[in-house]
C-alpha cells in the first residue's frame, strides 16, 4: 500500500469530516514523518455510520471486498493495494468502540490520537503509547517488532 493512495484514502476522510484514526504501521511512520518500511495496507478506524458510503467510494476505485466481517472489519482490495476498515461506534465526545468476535470491545478514545504526517499531509493517527498497545495479545511479526522499535525510540526521544 503506497503513501500516494494512502493519503487520497484520508484526503476522501477529510473532505466529508469523517472521523477516522489511522493504526497500524502507517500510523507509526506517521508519528515518524517518513516512511520507514513497505506496507501491506492501511489499517484505520472510521466512524461506522460512514462504512458503507466509503466502501461505494473504494469500489468506484476497483477495490473489491475481499473479507467481511462486519461490523468487526471489512478488507478491500485493489491490486497491491488494501484497505483494512475497522468500523467503531462514537460518542458524542467522539470516543470510538470497536467490536470485536463476540461480546468483546475496543475502545479508541479521542485523547488517544494524535497527528502525524504522511507525504506532508496531516493525518489523525493512534498515539505512539496507543499503537504499543494495540500490538499485544497477538503473535508479533517482524514487522510489529520494527514498529515497536521505532515506538521506543519515539517514547525516548520526547522524555
Amino acid at each position: 500500500m503506497d503513501a500516494d493512495e494512502v493519503v487520497r484514502v484520508i484526503d476522501w476522510l477529510d473532505e466529508r469530516s469523517v472521523v477516522y484514526q489511522v493504526n497500524g504501521g502507517w500510523a507509526v511512520d506517521a508519528l515518524l514523518g517518513s516512511q520507514s518500511r513497505t506496507h501491506g495496507d492501511l489499517d484505520i478506524f472510521v466512524d461506522a455510520t460512514e462504512i458503507e458510503t466509503l466502501i461505494a467510494w473504494l469500489s468506484g476505485r476497483r477495490y473489491e471486498v475481499v473479507e467481511d466481517w462486519r461490523p468487526i472489519r471489512v478488507e478491500l482490495r485493489s491490486d497491491d493495494r488494501v484497505v483494512d476498515i475497522h468500523p467503531m461506534e462514537l460518542d458524542a465526545a467522539g470516543d470510538g468502540v470497536q467490536r470485536g468476535f463476540g461480546d468483546e470491545t475496543f475502545a479508541h478514545r479521542a485523547r488517544d490520537r494524535a497527528v502525524g504526517m504522511i507525504r506532508g499531509r496531516p493525518v489523525v493517527v493512534a498515539s505512539a503509547a496507543r499503537l504499543v498497545e494495540l500490538r499485544s495479545g497477538y503473535e508479533l511479526r517482524p514487522e510489529d517488532h520494527h514498529d515497536l522499535e521505532l515506538l521506543r525510540d519515539l517514547g525516548e526521544g520526547r522524555g
